[in-house]
């Protein structure tokens, strides 16, 4: 049990985390079921319940939600309004900004003085929107508030290079496939052993999910049915199947309640719903994927890991819950190596494949299950990473019921990232001899292409493919990486 006795020597400007609500459905019967900003709205009320000070709802200096793939104009308003705080400020958080961003903003501005009470709010109903469209139903949703909200906040920098266009290798799953097979080749494991490799550490994924009750696909799957492509498992970017992905297709919204430790005690906020942020960290900093000179490490997450050890006095792999964002393998396998978390379960959720992935909204939802679980485990502590983009802009937390020795640490560490990130420059439509440093073969409507990331003699990268089948099959089994291709514009072969 926790006391206000105990963190009475605290500053009552000590930003916390005092409720937390989410809500999940999926109805079967097309056009029905709630739509995302009635589960975003449920999802919030149920966090002023959650913090037995429900008041504090009606005392918002802010909502901030991440954009999804709604198109509401002003959701922060629509929310604030349906909760009784029509002034509160709104803001829109668009697609290439790390989710922690929002919670950090909230976490800066409780301790400045800025603000008292802040939420933050997100939420899809994409199960729901794809199942009434593919069985030819409307869905008759509610108008809500137009015009744009006080702040939206926009991305900057490169995510993706207009050689990777031309060359249509731009989507997320063949960006992590090619991420994937150049740490392989870094840690010279054959392919079956990567194959395996990812197909245990996503069985531990499932494993997790079957205990998550609000997990959308928490079936069993065993490692032979995630490593073999199938009839339930098709292959999407070599040695990615379906279920090495994030699924999107769900209902799912959150809300998080953030208010000043002074707002909470003079609220009579239960003591046992405090949870301290003790660490928020970002980098905004944005180098597309193929100019990284080394594609299987991402220094910005690395530089993150080492503040954040730093400030807490001890290495992360002693922290005894995990969230690694999890959109992709790589992207887990890559941070863990970042962070030093070999052997850490990577998860209290279940993951994006398992748990369920609404697109820009999954670190809210992790954060929300790290919450209810430090609650159970009191005294032990949280991390919760994100990745926005195809490990673009990382963003990593740490929480706690327990408040640490040193002031909470917010800051984006774009410019130290921007100085430790090697990189090389892109050609376009390079022709001659390339070394391939990266590959995957991805597989389309149209049939199978191999997609590669290769080194130029006079040291730049080029981007290319092949529509040869036989090739696209003998590489599944015989390593392409370190081999010289001759490439043609954005095409190649051996």
């Amino acid at each position: 049990m926790s006391s206000w006795i105990d963190w009475q020597h605290l500053d009552d400007r000590t930003a916390v985390i005092v409720g937390i609500g989410t809500r999940v459905q999926r109805v079967e019967a097309p056009g029905l079921g709630l739509d995302a900003m009635q589960l975003m709205i449920e999802a919030a009320r149920a966090a002023g319940s959650d913090s037995g000070a429900p008041e504090l709802l009606r005392a918002l200096d802010v909502v901030s939600v991440p954009e999804g793939t709604w198109a509401y104009p002003n959701p922060g308003r629509t929310i604030a309004a349906a909760l009784g705080s029509p002034e509160a400020r709104s803001v829109r958080v668009a697609a290439g900004i790390p989710q922690q961003s929002l919670l950090n903003d909230a976490f800066r501005d409780i301790q400045s003085g800025r603000l008292d009470v802040a939420l933050v709010a997100g939420g899809e109903a994409a199960f729901r929107a794809a199942n009434a469209r593919r069985a030819g139903a409307e869905l008759d949703d509610a108008q809500y508030l137009e015009g744009e909200p006080d702040e939206v906040r926009r991305p900057t920098g490169e995510i993706v290079t207009p050689i990777e266009i031309a060359a249509r290798v731009y989507s997320p799953v063949q960006v992590f496939a090619l991420i994937d097979s150049a740490l392989r080749a870094a840690e010279a494991r054959s392919i079956d052993e990567h194959r395996a490799e990812i197909a245990s550490l996503w069985a531990t994924y499932n494993s997790v999910a079957g205990r998550n009750p609000e997990a959308a696909f928490p079936e069993p799957r065993s490692e032979d049915f995630l490593r073999e492509p199938g009839p339930q498992n098709r292959a999407v970017a070599f040695p990615y199947n379906k279920w090495h992905c994030s699924q999107m297709n769900v209902d799912q919204a959150v809300a998080i309640l953030v208010c000043s430790l002074g707002v909470a005690r003079e609220s009579a906020v239960d003591p046992d719903s405090v949870v301290f942020p003790l660490v928020g960290l970002e980098s905004s900093f944005t180098i597309a994927v193929p100019r990284r000179r080394d594609l299987h490490r991402w220094p910005a997450m690395e530089l993150l890991g080492e503040r954040a050890a730093e400030h807490l006095g001890s290495p992360l792999s002693t922290i005894e819950h995990v969230e690694l964002y999890s959109c992709f393998p790589a992207a887990v396998r890559v941070q863990q190596r970042a962070l030093g978390l070999h052997d850490a379960t990577p998860t209290v959720t279940g993951g994006e494949a398992f748990a369920g992935g609404p697109w820009n909204n999954f670190v809210l939802q992790s954060t929300a299950a790290m919450i209810k679980l430090l609650r159970r485990t009191r005294g032990a502590r949280g991390l919760v990473t994100s990745v926005s983009g195809f490990m673009h802009k990382p963003g990593l937390a740490v929480y706690s019921t327990e408040p640490a020795a040193r002031p909470l640490l917010v800051a984006d560490l774009a410019e130290a990232t921007k100085r430790m990130t090697e990189t090389l420059p892109i050609v376009e439509e390079h022709r001659g001899p390339a070394t391939v440093v990266a590959y995957t073969v991805s597989f389309e409507r149209d049939g199978e292409r191999v997609l590669i990331v290769a080194d130029t003699p006079d040291h730049q990268r080029c981007i290319a493919w092949s529509t040869d089948a036989a090739l696209a099959a003998r590489v599944t089994t015989d390593d392409l990486i370190g081999r010289e291709v001759a490439v043609d514009g954005v095409e190649f072969h051996l």
